[in-house]
């Protein structure tokens, strides 16, 4: 038997209301719109059923992947045979303890996340606005944009640990540091939900700084077309776009994916482009921008194996 019809039967036995899709192309769950179909694809409306879940997956053999909003990765355009378990509906948002703290589950968006901030009167989260992801990838990645970041307002963590079960980590104890933390040094750890901890602010403030950064990401940035955001990390010294546009790379394409000319930092999926299109597109940029400036780019991108 297969570790997808002894999951099948499993999640039959004991969770039969978790939907699950068979087959399901990963294009349609991620901003690049790129990636083939899941073997299996799970939506668990708990952390409990998100638990329940990674178990049989791994009592199973299969190798289970949690996805977010699908803002910073590139799937394979061949099948994906493994369990993909998406967050989509871990969206509980409450406020916590204190009057200044916030949980939130692994799948809120970002952008939902600063508006319940904003409307609380509470201001730490204005960066996050316009931060196409969600909790759960924010927190991993650290995010970050206009001199804030998670590190910044990440109180603690809940994640599910393989072989200890539900824990707590402190935000001291998450690690953090640039596009990193415990979870991209542990990726076999899963996120169930993290509490905030913010301060008072004045609620036309606050709305007025979302708005500005906003304004300057649909001038700067490339909105309109699919992508993952930022291709590159910031290389120590230098910006990822500017090394790229001296090296005559801006609109530069492969198939389908281009450098945007409007920001050479993002990839784009302009139309039909594939997986393998963006990766032989990053592999020349790497080239040319060591080539030229003696830079290795690293990709921000997460490549996620089959």
């Amino acid at each position: 038997m297969s570790w997808y019809e002894e999951l099948d039967q499993k999640m039959a036995d004991y969770l039969p209301d978790v939907p699950v899709l068979r087959e399901e192309p990963l294009s349609r769950h991620t901003s690049f719109r790129i990636g083939g179909p899941a073997r299996r694809m799970a939506f668990p409306k708990s952390g409990e059923q998100l638990v329940l879940l990674v178990s049989f997956a791994r009592a199973c053999g299969a190798r289970p992947f949690v996805l977010g909003n699908g803002t910073n990765l590139l799937f394979g355009d061949g099948e994906t045979d493994r369990l993909v378990i998406s967050t989509r509906d871990l969206a509980q948002l409450r406020r916590g303890g204190s009057e200044n703290e916030i949980i939130a589950g692994a799948g809120v968006p970002l952008a939902r996340l600063a508006v319940f901030a904003q409307q609380a009167g509470l201001t730490g989260l204005e960066f996050a606005h316009g931060i196409p992801g969600s909790v759960g990838g924010a927190v991993c990645m650290n995010a970050g944009a206009y001199d804030g970041e998670m590190k910044g307002v990440v109180k603690s963590v809940t994640l599910l640990l393989p072989e200890e079960g539900v824990h707590t980590l402190s935000g001291a104890d998450m690690a953090f540091g640039y596009r990193r933390s415990f979870l991209t040094d542990h990726p076999e750890n899963e996120e169930l939900e993290a509490a905030l901890s913010l301060r008072p602010g004045n609620q036309a403030a606050i709305r007025a700084r979302m708005e500005e950064l906003m304004a300057r990401r649909k001038k700067s940035q490339p909105l309109e077309w699919p992508s993952a955001g930022s291709t590159f990390k910031r290389p120590t010294g230098y910006f990822a776009g500017p090394l790229i546009e001296q090296a005559g790379l801006k609109g530069f394409s492969v198939g389908g994916a281009q450098v945007s000319e409007k920001h050479a930092g993002f990839v784009i999926n302009r139309g039909g482009a594939t997986c393998a299109d963006v990766r032989a597109l990053i592999g020349e940029v790497q080239r040319r921008v060591q080539e030229r400036a003696g830079v290795l780019l690293e990709p921000e991108v997460k490549f996620v194996e089959k």
